[in-house]
């Protein structure tokens, strides 16, 4: 493992604390666009195949959500994703539940409800917001190994980029410098021209400088 040196190690931090303070709001906005797009299809479909009470469940869940009472949250995602598994209300429930924690500093039970939408979500999209948002916390444990064999799994294309973001993350905390840059390279070149994110896969990529 490459040593880094102590500007470029004091760099790094500040890049990791930086996501450790914005980045759950970056993947928060992305799990609000996926569920956005699957919401409506998800909605008339479910109208057709489920009982009426799962929709009635997961609209007390959303009523739930501006409470900011943990309990209550995930006592009714709980219900939820017991009684409607295969259901895109499940997957949905589970997701903002583990947000719901993650702020709340329950990180454990976080990981468990992303986990829980990786084995049972139908919807590719809701798979890989949860595999970066789980990554992201297995690599603020320190979790290296465990975090890249989420973010190595297949993946919607579209999501390139942030995969690469995260495994430059995971690479640079241990210190491999070169593969960090192919990564971060890699998700640059994967990100939308017009993206704000793109400044800060740049911002990486300059506080670990060239390779000599």
């Amino acid at each position: 493992m490459a040593a880094l040196d102590l500007q470029e190690q004091e760099q790094v931090e500040a890049i990791k604390a930086w996501w450790k303070e914005n980045g759950n709001k970056v993947l928060a906005a992305l799990l609000a666009v996926v569920v956005a797009i699957g919401g409506w299809r998800g909605w008339q479909y479910y109208q057709h195949q489920q009982a009426g009470e799962s929709a009635a469940l997961y609209a007390e869940f959303t009523a739930q959500l501006d409470s900011g009472d943990a309990k209550r949250v995930n006592d009714i995602a709980a219900i939820v994703m017991g009684r409607f598994p295969s259901s895109g209300y499940a997957s949905r429930a589970a997701m903002l539940a583990a947000q719901v924690n993650e702020n709340a500093g329950d990180q454990a039970r976080a990981k468990t409800q992303l986990q829980w939408v990786i084995d049972h979500a139908g919807e590719d999209g809701l798979k890989s917001v949860s595999r970066l948002r789980l990554a992201a916390l297995l690599l603020d444990e320190q979790k290296y190994d465990d975090a890249m064999k989420l973010l190595e799994a297949k993946h919607p294309v579209s999501f390139d980029g942030l995969f690469a973001d995260l495994r430059g993350d995971v690479l640079s905390a241990q210190g491999k410098k070169a593969e960090a840059l192919s990564a971060y390279k890699l998700a640059y070149e994967k990100t939308d021209a017009k993206s704000a994110y793109r400044s800060i896969i740049e911002m990486k990529m300059d506080a670990l400088g060239e390779v000599k």
